[in-house]
């Protein structure tokens, strides 16, 4: 499919692929189980387990392109991970509305890079990672040759920020710990790879202004609004989308969690400018993807 973004009104740059289709043996898998009935729990949503096609055909409804990945939390949280070559070619058959992010955990090694390069020769376009339920610092060397295979191909590292849903309503928050998210590690990333575009996820609740830092500091930082609804964004956060940041900001909804309908509904009633708001919505996703000059 060729893509025309001049009928696109919008680019997510956060959904998720949640089940598998093409291995229906992982929903038998019990730490599966625990997560998709919990997300679907605390959001009241019935999109978790919908397919990467069924996705594409959401997002293409709506005139919208989305990013889309599995999250690779295997040793983390032991949690058989959505293969990420099912969500490729899903998304390489809506390639009009969908780009492929792949995920891999850092701690997979050697294992890790070589898949990593494998993903980028089938079309792969950026990674997902996760710190807290993968339980590592962005900054941690062991992961920097994942991050070498990511910046030699030019591409995009998106990383989880701030508190996280998963293991909310486990004792212990399932033994997720919320340290390893803070963006600030990510400073260390940007200034090592700075042919890495890094998109910091999600208000960083507790560390917004670590996130603020870093973005104005590296050019090549950005962040997305996924995964909150716009009306409980912290006014510094908008404050600064509507300036100092306003090309670096991204619209993603974190999909089938939150859904762009709602996104976008919360979006138009809060305090954004009006010159700004197309750029957080589509121009700044497609100037970073290589859609425009």
């Amino acid at each position: 499919m060729t893509l025309d973004l001049s009928k696109i009104v919008a680019i997510d740059v956060h959904a998720h692929s949640m089940v598998s289709h093409e291995h229906p043996e992982l929903a038998d898998d019990e730490m599966n189980q625990h997560i998709v009935a919990d997300a679907k729990k605390r959001w009241k949503t019935d999109l978790t387990t919908i397919s990467v096609d069924e996705s594409a055909a959401y997002y293409r409804d709506r005139n919208m392109m989305a990013v889309i990945f599995t999250v690779d939390s295997e040793s983390g949280l032991g949690e058989r991970r959505v293969p990420n070559r099912e969500v490729l070619d899903g998304a390489l058959r809506n390639s009009d509305v969908l780009i492929p992010f792949a995920s891999i955990d850092p701690w997979k090694g050697r294992m890790g890079v070589s898949e990593a390069k494998d993903l980028i020769a089938a079309g792969v376009k950026g990674f997902k990672f996760h710190p807290s339920i993968q339980a590592f610092y962005p900054n941690d060397r062991r992961a920097y040759p994942l991050y070498e295979v990511i910046a030699e191909a030019g591409l995009t590292a998106l990383f989880h920020s701030g508190q996280t849903g998963v293991g909310k309503t486990s004792p212990g928050g399932g033994g997720v710990r919320l340290k390893y998210s803070n963006p600030m590690f990510l400073d260390d990333v940007a200034a090592d790879f700075p042919d890495m575009s890094i998109i910091i996820a999600h208000p960083s609740f507790p560390w917004q202004q670590e996130a603020l830092a870093v973005a104005l500091h590296k050019q090549n930082v950005y962040i997305d609004l996924s995964g909150w609804s716009p009306k409980y964004f912290p006014q510094e956060l908008v404050h600064y989308s509507n300036t100092l940041l306003k090309h670096k900001i991204l619209f993603g909804s974190d999909f089938p969690l939150m859904t762009p309908d709602r996104w976008i509904a919360d979006f138009e009633q809060q305090e954004f400018r009006d010159e700004v708001r197309p750029l957080i919505l589509k121009e700044n996703a497609a100037k970073l993807f290589g859609f425009t000059e």
